[in-house]
């Protein structure tokens, strides 16, 4: 496991302020000589800081994937799986997918498949809450379009959620990138929509655990 540089400057933040409550913790200690109270506020310190270091923690996973399989972008739980109109980019009808990113869950972010950048975009918006209906569409977004070397495009979508307000991303149009590779992060909870062609076969249902880099969504057909 690694901490994501997207943590580094939260993390170092969250040790001197966490240090400087352990720090007057011990003098109200010395003072009062309130164990009990001493042990309680030592507690929430470092459950904090193990809370803050685990939010941009990166497990070591190794991807395992053939040419056509589309692979999860994010960790979370699978909330959406419908035919829908999308309305940015194809402007026909795809089947999206949707993932929810909790606060516990690793919130790198992922290619879903090989091949070039075509469309990146970025749109400011609102903060509705991840799992709303008109999250996809109303709140701060960032949109990207891959053509896979069979010619098919996946349109992959990160959602700000109510508490996260940075999207991050690393992608440019007509790079080359490689499936499981990171293309970008969200801090805090939020979401990931994919766009996927209607023929596509899907292998998850709603309700699945999810793990980026290493669950296969479907397989372009």
């Amino acid at each position: 496991m690694k901490i994501h540089r997207e943590g580094y400057l939260i993390i170092l933040l969250a040790t001197l302020i966490l240090g400087a409550i352990q720090i007057g913790n011990y003098f109200l200690y010395d003072t009062l000589g309130w164990l009990w109270l001493y042990i309680l506020l030592t507690i929430g310190v470092l459950v904090m800081f193990y809370l803050v270091v685990q939010f941009f923690r990166i497990p070591n996973r190794t991807p395992n994937f053939e040419i056509n399989d589309v692979i999860c972008p994010a960790d979370g739980k699978v909330v959406v799986i419908e035919e829908v109109e999308e309305t940015e980019y194809f402007k026909d009808k795809r089947i999206q997918i949707s993932v929810f990113m909790s606060p516990m869950n690793v919130h790198a972010n992922y290619n879903p498949i090989s091949g070039i950048i075509k469309y990146v975009k970025y749109h400011k918006g609102l903060f509705l809450v991840a799992w709303h209906p008109k999250s996809s569409t109303d709140n701060e977004r960032s949109t990207f379009v891959i053509e896979h070397e069979n010619g098919q495009e996946v349109l992959f979508r990160q959602v700000a959620g109510a508490v996260a307000r940075r999207i991050c991303y690393y992608v440019k149009p007509n790079q080359k990138v490689t499936t499981a590779e990171e293309f970008g992060f969200i801090k805090f909870g939020s979401r990931i929509d994919i766009y996927l062609p209607l023929e596509t076969k899907i292998n998850v249902k709603i309700g699945d655990i999810v793990q980026g880099r290493l669950t296969k969504l479907g397989e372009l057909i």
